[in-house]
């Protein structure tokens, strides 16, 4: 399936649906960021997915890295919530989804790197070496909140 991002976009089809998803900020010992390149939009993300009923919230960012990228984490503490009603994704079946993420620090507890369905590639990146890549700017705002060793309380926005 396709999407197509919509920030604050006057030409951007109305939402019609806000599913509650989340993203997790995995580092590894050398400080680098976990990141996929995403098989629906072509961008570079961190890794997440949409929270299923019957669920904690929790379970769905372990379960959502371990589909994407191979590895295992466990949750330490919300960094964001992002709900801006101008951050639109439009996908090929017709939804048009309200951003609605949650996202997470996570530490990494095993696993091996692997791609998925989702995932084109999956890579641990430098933070400096960021700016060379194709990255949302909702998905930048997200790793430079987590990321911010002054940031003391989650953004909420």
């Amino acid at each position: 399936m396709s999407r197509i991002d919509y920030i604050n976009d006057p030409d951007a089809p109305a939402a019609n649906s806000v599913v509650p998803s989340v993203v997790a900020v995995v580092q590894d010992d050398a400080g680098r960021v976990l990141l996929i390149h995403k098989t629906d939009n072509g961008l570079w993300a961190l890794p997440g997915g949409g929270h299923d009923i019957g669920e904690f919230v929790a379970d769905t960012v372990v379960r959502e890295v371990r589909e994407e990228t191979g590895v295992d984490v466990e949750v330490v503490t919300v960094t964001g919530l992002y709900t801006d009603p101008g951050h639109l994704m439009a996908y090929d079946d017709g939804e048009v989804r309200q951003q609605f993420s949650i996202c997470f620090r996570a530490r990494l507890i095993g696993g091996d790197l692997r791609t998925s369905e989702e995932s084109k590639e999956v890579r641990w990146m430098d933070p400096a070496d960021l700016d060379g890549l194709d990255i949302h700017p909702s998905m930048r705002l997200r790793i430079q909140h987590a990321l911010d060793p002054d940031r003391s309380q989650p953004y909420i926005g």
